[in-house]
């Protein structure tokens, strides 16, 4: 591009007139010249404004001076593990709770409670009457009307590989009885030569477990046509000792009478066996120890009181007021 003076020219047309008069057509085309080199410089000049407007701002940071210190990082956490969760949590302590050997039975129309291992089959009711007339002696009350209540009878899984065939303890009450009714039996008193059995006593209770401690015998006592009597836990009862045989089956029974609540009471331990030699590595049953488990439950027999119909309460009448007069 060529520049132009403009300074100069002016100065040119001032000093000659002739001049100034002669080139005013020069002189108007300097002056557009000098106009479209403003406006081409303002066009320029706007054009780089606006270029540098589009420019991306530069974000300017602070600084960290480097005298400043700089403070230490906070450690990261350490994720907790199941040993230090259970390292932090005390452990707690576990409580066994055991379960009792025996249960309790009561019945509340007799009066009679005793305990009795849980391993044995408790049967009440008609159940237990079905059970009781399966054997070969039943009741050995002196008059009819007794009346079965609960029957325990033990597991044959107990005694594996032997010959017994039952084992059982049940309770029957007979309310038509005297006190002097209920001391005797139906069934003949046992010859003299086992009389031995039925002098036996149960001085203290004992636990109706399967590790009771066995009943100790008394001396035999002279042959007589009474029942003995023996104290059996907290009660005193009369005796009495059976045996029943059909074909090779073999019953032992030992009955216990006491007379509460104006009834008499029936405890009866019975064990059957079938007098058959079990099988190779068997043996036969046993029986004192069967009966010592028997005894352990009559230990624990416990009789209380009854309601009877005819106790009711007295209700105080009040006299009749006579009106006023």
């Amino acid at each position: 591009m060529n520049r132009i003076d403009l300074f100069h020219t002016k100065a040119i047309c001032h000093s000659d007139p002739a001049f100034d008069l002669s080139s005013r057509d020069n002189n108007n085309f300097a002056n557009h010249t000098g106009v479209l080199v403003f406006a081409g410089l303002l066009i320029a000049c706007s054009l780089a404004v606006g270029c540098s407007s589009e420019k991306p701002k530069q974000i300017s940071t602070n600084q960290i001076p480097m005298n400043q210190p700089i403070p230490p990082m906070p450690a990261a956490p350490v994720p907790a593990t199941a040993d230090t969760q259970a390292a932090a949590t005390p452990a707690r302590k576990k409580i066994v709770r055991r379960v009792p050997a025996t249960v309790k039975y009561a019945d509340k129309d007799s009066g009679v409670s005793f305990r009795y291992p849980r391993k044995y089959v408790l049967k009440t009711g008609d159940a237990a009457d079905e059970m009781v007339s399966s054997n070969l002696a039943v009741m050995d009350f002196t008059q009819p009307g007794g009346v079965v209540t609960a029957a325990v009878e033990i597991p044959q899984g107990a005694y594996p590989k032997t010959d017994l065939v039952s084992a059982m303890f049940d309770v029957s009450v007979n309310k038509s009885l005297t006190d002097e009714q209920c001391a005797d039996f139906s069934m003949p008193q046992p010859e003299p030569s086992t009389e031995v059995d039925s002098q036996q006593s149960i001085s203290s209770a004992q636990p109706a477990t399967d590790s009771a401690q066995p009943s100790t015998a008394g001396k035999p006592a002279p042959a007589s046509t009474s029942a003995p009597k023996l104290i059996v836990g907290d009660l005193e009862f009369t005796s009495v000792n059976t045996t029943a045989s059909a074909d090779s089956r073999k019953e032992e029974s030992k009955y216990y009478h006491v007379f509460e609540n104006g009834a008499c009471y029936e405890f009866s331990l019975k064990v059957a066996t079938t007098g058959v030699e079990p099988d190779e590595g068997g043996k036969p049953a046993d029986r004192e120890e069967i009966f010592k488990k028997l005894e352990g439950i009559l230990a624990t027999v416990k009789i209380g009181p009854v309601e009877t119909e005819n106790q009711t309460a007295a209700v105080p009448v009040a006299a009749p007021t006579s009106p006023a007069q």
